[in-house]
């Protein structure tokens, strides 16, 4: 067996590369609009799920409930909540 060694920056551009490749040879592999509150909550980064309510209440991020217990938060809306907040660097 042979072992193969390298750096963590060439690790993980090769590891950038497959995944780039794996995506042309898959176009059909996206994303879904509408996700759980466990995946919206890990787009934000946060823990709670009071402040993803919060969010969610004060039309921050947009979301739909076909069912009484189930909630489900588009995707996008939450990304561009993101980026509406980023700031610039200095």
């Amino acid at each position: 067996m042979e072992v193969i060694c390298l750096e963590d920056k060439a690790f993980y551009t090769l590891l950038d590369e497959v995944i780039e490749r794996v995506k042309e040879q898959n176009p059909t592999a996206r994303l879904d609009k509408w996700i759980s509150g466990t995946e919206a909550m890990q787009l934000l980064r946060i823990t709670s799920k009071t402040t993803l309510s919060v969010l969610r209440n004060n039309g921050k991020i947009r979301f739909s409930q076909p069912q009484k217990k189930m909630i489900l938060y588009d995707r996008q809306s939450i990304e561009d909540y993101l980026e509406k907040n980023a700031r610039e660097t200095f």
